[in-house]
C-alpha cells in the first residue's frame, strides 16, 4: 500500500485539542516538514507529548509561540524561553516526567500496556505529588501533579506509571520505503520510534524515500504497520540547541629569507564546531 501524500493532507485532519506525539531529541530527528505544516493548517490547543518543546523560532518552539500547544509532556524543557515564560504566566500546562520514564510510557502505550512499575521517582514529589502542572497569572500553583501508587517488590519500591497514546504521531526517519518501513539515524531513535507507535495515527516524514524493497528487512528499525502516512521532507534545515565555539590556537608566523622574525603572525579565528 502506497503511503505517501502531500505534508498539507497529511495533517488536514488534526483537529483542535488533538493530542499528539512528536519524535526529536533536542533538534535531532524532528520532523520539521510536518510542524510547519501544521502551523500553516491551524488546529489549536493542541496536548503534545514530546520529549523537549524545540527552542525559540524553531521545531516545536514555533507553534509554541503561536500559542497553539496548550499542555506539554516532556522531560527537558532549558533551551526554550517563550516556554519558561509561559509556564511561569501560567498560559502554559507542562508535565514533566524523568526521561526514561517518559520513553518507556510511550513504548508501553504502542505495545498496549496500560500501566507500569519503575523505581525511577520513588521517595520525590514524581511519586507524592505536588509538581506543579499549571500556574495561575498570580503565580500560586493552580494545578499540581496527582500521587502516585506505590508497591513493594522483592524489599523495593516502586511507583506506577501509566502508558501514553495520542491521537496522532509526528516523525521523522532518515529513509522509509512508500509502505512506510522506517530507518532512523543516530539520536533520532531516540524517541521517534517510540512516539510513532504511541500514536493513533502515525504520519512519518523521511529525507529519503525509497521504492518496497530497497531497505533490508533486517535493517528496518520502524515496521510500516506502525506507520499511516508518509511524507517527503522538504525542510532540511538541521540545528543544534547550543553552539560552543573556542579560537583556534595562532598559526606559527612565516618565515622568508632576509625576514626572520619579522613576520606577523595569522589572525586567530573561530571554528563553528562542525
Amino acid at each position: 500500500m502506497d503511503k505517501v501524500v502531500i505534508a498539507a493532507r497529511a495533517v488536514a485532519d488534526i483537529a483542535d485539542g488533538a493530542s499528539i506525539a512528536v519524535g526529536g531529541f533536542g533538534l535531532c530527528g524532528i520532523p520539521s516538514t510536518l510542524i510547519a505544516a501544521l502551523l500553516t493548517q491551524g488546529a489549536t490547543d493542541l496536548r503534545v507529548v514530546s520529549n523537549n518543546c524545540g527552542v525559540d523560532g524553531w521545531g516545536l518552539g514555533l507553534l509554541l509561540e503561536a500559542g497553539r500547544i496548550s499542555r506539554m509532556t516532556s522531560s527537558y524543557v532549558g533551551e526554550n524561553k517563550e516556554f519558561a515564560r509561559q509556564y511561569l504566566s501560567g498560559e502554559l500546562e507542562v508535565e514533566l516526567t524523568p526521561q526514561g520514564t517518559l520513553a518507556e510510557r510511550l513504548r508501553a502505550g504502542g505495545a498496549g500496556i496500560p500501566a507500569f512499575y519503575t523505581a525511577t521517582g520513588v521517595g520525590t514529589q514524581v511519586a507524592e505529588g505536588g509538581l506543579p502542572w499549571r500556574y495561575g497569572p498570580d503565580g500560586a500553583v493552580r494545578v499540581a501533579s496527582p500521587a502516585k501508587e506505590v508497591r513493594s517488590f522483592g524489599g523495593r519500591e516502586y511507583i506506577l506509571e501509566q502508558a501514553i497514546t495520542t491521537d496522532f504521531a509526528l516523525v521523522r526517519a532518515a529513509v522509509a520505503d512508500r509502505h512506510g518501513n522506517a530507518v532512523f539515524n543516530g539520536s533520532a531513535m531516540n524517541f521517534n520510534p517510540l512516539a510513532a507507535m504511541a500514536g493513533r495515527i502515525c504520519v512519518l516524514e523521511a529525507e529519503r524515500i525509497v521504492e518496497p524493497g530497497q531497505i533490508a528487512a533486517a535493517s528496518v528499525q520502524l515496521p510500516g504497520v506502525h506507520v499511516h502516512r508518509v511524507v517527503a521532507a522538504t525542510v532540511t534545515e538541521k540545528r543544534i540547541e547550543r553552539r560552543t565555539v573556542r579560537p583556534r590556537p595562532a598559526a606559527a608566523p612565516a618565515m622568508t629569507a632576509g625576514t626572520a622574525g619579522t613576520a606577523e603572525p595569522n589572525a586567530a579565528t573561530t571554528t563553528d564546531g562542525n
